[in-house]
């Protein structure tokens, strides 16, 4: 015991010491200063400016633009980058850069969720391409020594940001990396997945964030002050959508904007970040997360999207690591919580791919031939791979059809009739995770799914065990037939890798290291790889939803999002299926109603039926690489 205390104070001394040492050199060799930067229609940007004291040489420009805040204020207050891997270019002498978007905290002007990219602007109309446009003018021109090499990166929000920059053709922008970055708020980032609103994360966002801010300022806006902190309880009592927009009150803009447009109308296309990927000048690194929880669309389809509109562009990669939301810019990226990675990929992609990057376009120093067109991490297998384009050419689509008893495979079903089902119970939903919480968690994206397939309302299918190894990369496809007894319902299906029941696993767990007993029982282990929810009514259509016919049988076929995983020999792959994932999402009240207007009355149960016969053969279309 006193050799474990002595080898914990060794390194939490040495990390100190290591902390200090970094702060002092950048503080020493560093100055911070704060400045407003004009926009073209006459709008101060607050922005914060980390110059290197070195005069002796020219030093690119790194900017995150933000909706977050540029904090800590006042020009003797500095960020923690010492604690973070991006001390690293201030070692590399970057004029670090954080600007407070338009309307937010200490900037000036009027903040707008999303806002549109206009391609055809004229005069002194702004988008965020033109305010970025212009905070890079003002900084090439006014920073002094600076090389005249601009890079742009954020994760998230931050990363849309980003999309929006790569657009604005500034001749200094020469690297944009978009990280995570919000892509489209209807079809599959942050507040719904094909249609389906994932009120959790909404309303937690904007109960705080949507506050109006009429004023600059250094304060952040309070929190919604919940009466519980068991969150299945908390939605569960407050009951349907009309009753969260009567909590939200009549102050938050965008959740009433939400709520006015329930389809996939005019505004949610005029917001998709994705009209903004034509014509991209600078070079382009898309990075995203497997198992991100919030923006896990995004980065793929970002990306796709440039790769289809700038045909023979030199730059235009992706990567996509094995990570939660912006785990990549983490210092710890060895696991999701009950699974290891095996390695450090957080550190990883710091060192030979982000950091690379910009170092040869903004200070053209190394290369970057290491960074392929794809470069993906497999989960399972744990190992990074590179592809020459994504989905890999190496891929074939392979389908597995479902089975009686619960029974998972290549082969079509030749019963003539064939189905399984399930009473769908809105006053009792399935929830998204087993535990007992407050706040969304992270590591549900690789949760256990035993507790799920213990419940008579979720089905569940699985192969027999894998005599080899059997890896997955791209969209899966859920190809479902089905009928309900009523007029809507929603769908989740889940791809599940079952370990083995005698597996020996070693636990990511420090408490586990301590005392195995305390270990979570991986033998038979049900890892989440990947989960989807597609909400009925728009099984033919986004913009034009329609009611199902009680009791007839249709199909529902949606994509999930991609994955990149093997499954290992002696493993299963099991597909579970569901109609709620909750309070993750919001319940369908399973007619075909206003759902963000209906009452809690509306709440109906549905006979669920999943066909699995030789006329109606439900299955999952896997791209299996070769």
């Amino acid at each position: 015991m006193k050799q474990l205390l002595a080898f914990l104070f060794l390194i939490v001394s040495g990390a100190a010491k290591a902390q200090t040492t970094d702060s002092a050199w950048m503080v020493n060799n560093y100055t911070k200063t704060e400045v407003y930067i004009p926009m073209r229609d006459g709008v101060k940007l607050f922005t914060t400016v980390y110059a290197p004291n070195d005069a002796s040489e020219k030093h690119p420009v790194l900017i995150t633009r933000t909706p977050y805040s540029c904090a800590p204020y006042g020009a003797k207050n500095w960020k923690a980058y010492w604690n973070s891997y991006q001390k690293a270019y201030f070692k590399e002498g970057y004029i670090i850069v954080t600007q407070d978007v338009r309307g937010r905290w200490m900037s000036e002007g009027t903040f707008m969720d999303v806002r549109p990219f206009n391609p055809n602007k004229t005069g002194k109309e702004t988008d965020e391409a033109s305010d970025t446009y212009d905070a890079i003018d003002w900084l090439v021109k006014n920073v002094p020594n600076n090389n005249g090499n601009v890079g742009v990166f954020g994760i998230s929000y931050p990363g849309f940001y980003s999309t929006m920059a790569a657009a604005s053709a500034h001749p200094a922008l020469k690297a944009v990396s978009p990280q995570a970055p919000v892509t489209n708020w209807f079809i599959g980032d942050d507040f719904h997945h094909n249609g389906a609103l994932f009120q959790m994360d909404g309303f937690s966002f904007y109960s705080s964030f949507g506050k109006p801010r009429p004023q600059p300022t250094t304060e952040g806006p309070t929190e919604f002050e919940y009466y519980t902190h068991d969150n299945y309880k908390f939605y569960l009592e407050t009951g349907a959508v009309k009753n969260l927009t009567k909590l939200m009150g009549d102050s938050i803009a965008f959740w009433k904007d939400l709520m006015m447009h329930p389809n996939y109308d005019g505004f949610w296309k005029a917001r998709d970040a994705r009209n903004a990927t034509k014509n991209l000048q600078p070079a382009m690194l898309w990075v995203g997360g497997l198992f991100d929880a919030e923006d896990c669309w995004g980065a793929w389809n970002a990306y796709k999207a440039a790769e289809q509109n700038n045909p023979g562009k030199a730059f235009n990669k992706i990567v996509d690591g094995p990570w939660y939301h912006g785990q990549w810019a983490s210092n710890d990226g060895t696991h999701l919580g009950n699974v290891s990675f095996g390695s450090n990929t957080s550190a990883y992609y710091q060192q030979n791919i982000e950091i690379p990057f910009f170092n040869y376009f903004l200070k053209g120093k190394g290369d970057v031939n290491q960074i392929a067109e794809a470069n993906i991490f497999i989960s399972g297998a744990n190992e990074w791979k590179t592809f020459a384009q994504w989905p890999p050419a190496g891929k074939e689509d392979k389908t597995m059809y479902l089975q009686t008893n619960g029974k998972l495979d290549w082969a079509k079903p030749s019963a003539a009739k064939g189905f399984s089902e399930y009473i769908s119970d809105p006053a009792h939903p399935v929830p998204y995770t087993e535990d007992v919480h407050f706040n969304r968690t992270r590591n549900y994206m690789t949760d256990d799914q035993r507790f799920a397939g213990r419940r008579p309302d979720v089905l569940s299918f699985q192969t027999d065990v894998l005599s080899e190894d059997l890896t997955v990369t791209g969209n899966v496809v859920a190809d479902l037939m089905t009928s309900i007894s009523t007029t809507d319902a929603d769908f989740v299906v889940k791809v599940i890798d079952v370990f083995p029941d005698d597996l020996t696993y070693t636990n990511v767990d420090i408490y586990a290291e301590q005392d195995p007993a305390c270990a979570y029982p991986m033998a038979g282990y049900q890892m989440l790889v990947r989960g989807e929810i597609f909400r009925g009514r728009y099984r033919k259509s986004y913009e034009n939803p329609s009611a199902f016919t009680p009791n007839k049988t249709e199909e529902v076929k949606f994509e999930l999002p991609p994955i990149a995983h093997t499954f290992k020999k002696g493993h299963r792959l099991m597909v579970q299926i569901q109609s709620s994932w909750f309070p993750l999402v919001d319940r369908n009240p399973q007619q075909f109603i206003d759902i963000y207007h209906c009452d809690d009355k509306d709440f109906i149960k549905s006979d669920i039926k999943v066909y699995h016969s030789a006329q109606y053969a439900s299955k999952i279309i896997l791209p299996v690489l070769k």
